[in-house]
């Protein structure tokens, strides 16, 4: 017998019959510790990005309106799905009377870019 053949390590290995040899309960909370695990890894990120997406959006907004409308009270700055440019953060200028006027769009990932005088916004 040649040594390709023969194979201490799997002397009295009996194989088990295709069932697993982990009891199911072992391997339930297994699964159970891998997705919380999982969501604990990735929710923070999830939140922090929606926080700090939020900051933007308001102080871009704000910004848009100081320089769009003199005569607004205050600014609201929304994430819309079906919004008119499509998804994104649209900033709205509030009046003394609680009515609004979307001023524009900031975009999917809220911000400011620089537009020429005389360009359309």
């Amino acid at each position: 017998m040649s040594d390709e053949e023969y194979h201490p390590e799997l002397a009295g290995y009996v194989p088990a019959a295709g069932r697993s040899v982990r009891h199911p309960l072992l391997v339930t909370i297994t699964r159970v510790v891998i997705v919380i695990a999982v969501i604990a890894l990735v929710l923070p990120g999830v939140l922090y990005t929606i926080g700090v997406q939020m900051q933007t959006a308001a102080a871009a907004c704000r910004i848009v309106v100081q320089a769009g409308d003199r005569e607004a009270t205050g600014s609201v700055a929304r994430f819309e799905a079906w919004g008119g440019n499509g998804p994104g953060w649209y900033c709205y200028a509030t009046s003394f009377d609680g009515s609004e006027l979307m001023l524009r769009g900031l975009g999917l990932i809220p911000g400011l870019s620089y537009q020429p005088s005389g360009s359309p916004a």
